[in-house]
């Protein structure tokens, strides 16, 4: 897969390298500015997971946390993110996608009232529904590494 890096001047003269967004991504390719329910839906997962899971084991809340912020952090597809810590397919990153919706309406539907899990659900629906141009592009991004 081909990733732009850019020399970005710093203080001192000196460059940095950063990498920057393919231009084929649906993010960056003159779509209008969208509703981000990826981002709520990933912000739920982190807060409802804990509390469905904190009554039978807060280690184990932690360590939720940890995974759910953690491994999307790390783990990023080339081109997808304009910094990448450690390079994974596009394939690893819809499926991180996926385990936040997961969790998200699991916990939900565990931690809080029926009405707020049937609206976050209807929002992780939105999310797949939204997603499709990116997942498209991962799945490209991803075979043609």
């Amino acid at each position: 897969m081909k990733v732009s890096r850019v020399l970005v001047p710093i203080s001192g003269g000196a460059e940095h390298a950063v990498t920057s967004f393919r231009r084929d991504h649906p993010d960056v390719a003159g779509q209008p500015a969208r509703l981000r329910p990826p981002l709520t839906t990933e912000l739920i997962a982190w807060v409802s997971t804990p509390w469905a899971l904190a009554p039978y084991s807060i280690p184990l809340a932690i360590a939720a946390v940890v995974v759910l912020i953690g491994l999307p952090t790390i783990f990023q597809t080339p081109g997808d993110k304009p910094r990448v810590t450690v390079a994974v397919p596009g394939f690893v990153t819809i499926l991180l996608v996926l385990l936040q919706l997961v969790a998200a309406v699991a916990a939900s539907w565990i931690a809080w009232p029926i009405a707020v899990a049937v609206v976050v659900s209807v929002l992780a629906v939105a999310c797949v529904v939204t997603e499709q141009p990116r997942w498209r592009w991962l799945s490209g991004a991803a075979r043609a590494d």
